[in-house]
């Protein structure tokens, strides 16, 4: 699944075509994502101009003068800028037409995806309201993780990941932030010390930021705008690199089930 990084990645790569540039029209060749297409939505973004793109979470906001259309790309989707001659593929689902012979384009194999209009304030939107603060932001610091996590006996892992706490911190990018932080994905997040919430924290940042700044992680269907894989792979410390050695103690990485998820550790590193 797209997490923040591949999703920040793939809003910096489509805005500087998408700003200030006019909707000839919305042609959805399938409604039948994880929620289907409005039957309107061709009618709302035809002839209209494109005001800005932004992210919250793991959805991207694109801007129109009269509303916003929020995207998510659910386990497989991704967003490509192409020319508008080249012909669709089998599981791209709609294409934004714009002026200039160019569209956005959205590629969904699993159709987990969903496209929402909304002519109020996006953030007040049902999907948006709830969510918790920006990772990246200077609202998540060692004094919020440290307060939220008092008397919460849920695991660390599962509580950086619960996005009405933090936002974005998907399955890889907390595997990798503990491993950094030297915290165990099994301790109780009640047991964090205040310093630890300090590493975590700062190692949190540390590898959301970097993802970013190498176009995310590709682990199976992801590519960014121009169809290029994310590099963070090769940076990974722990996540899918079960029994190879540690890259900082030699002792081979462990895995195991967490809430239905891998989770990979050293247990050597950890505590």
């Amino acid at each position: 699944m797209p997490e923040l990084p591949e999703v920040e990645t793939t809003r910096r790569g489509i805005a500087p075509t998408l700003l200030g540039r006019r909707v000839v029209r919305l042609l959805v060749r399938d409604r039948r994502l994880r929620w289907p297409i409005a039957p309107d939505l061709e009618e709302m973004l035809q002839g209209k101009t494109v005001r800005g793109v932004e992210r919250r979470a793991k959805y991207i906001l694109i801007g129109f003068d009269h509303g916003t259309l929020i995207l998510h790309l659910g386990m497989s989707g991704s967003l490509r800028i192409l020319d508008a001659a080249v012909p669709p593929q089998v599981h791209d689902h709609w294409d934004i037409v714009l002026d200039g012979d160019r569209v956005l384009r959205y590629h969904d194999p699993r159709r987990f995806g969903s496209a929402h209009w909304t002519g109020a304030d996006p953030h007040r939107h049902p999907l948006l309201k709830a969510l918790a603060p920006e990772p990246l932001s200077d609202a998540f610091d060692a004094a919020y993780l440290h307060r939220a996590t008092r008397k919460r006996s849920v695991a660390i892992k599962q509580f950086i990941m619960n996005s009405q706490l933090v936002v974005g911190v998907g399955n890889i990018y907390a595997s990798e932030a503990l491993f950094r932080a030297g915290i165990a994905p099994r301790r109780a997040a009640r047991r964090l010390t205040r310093v630890e919430a300090q590493r975590l924290t700062t190692a949190i940042k540390e590898v959301l930021a970097e993802a970013i700044d190498i176009g995310g992680t590709t682990l199976r269907d992801y590519v960014n705008p121009e169809g290029v894989p994310g590099y963070f792979r090769q940076k990974l410390f722990v996540y899918e690199r079960e029994g190879q050695p540690c890259r900082l103690c030699r002792e081979p990485v462990k895995q195991f089930t967490q809430a239905q998820r891998s989770t990979y550790w050293c247990t050597n590193c950890q505590h």
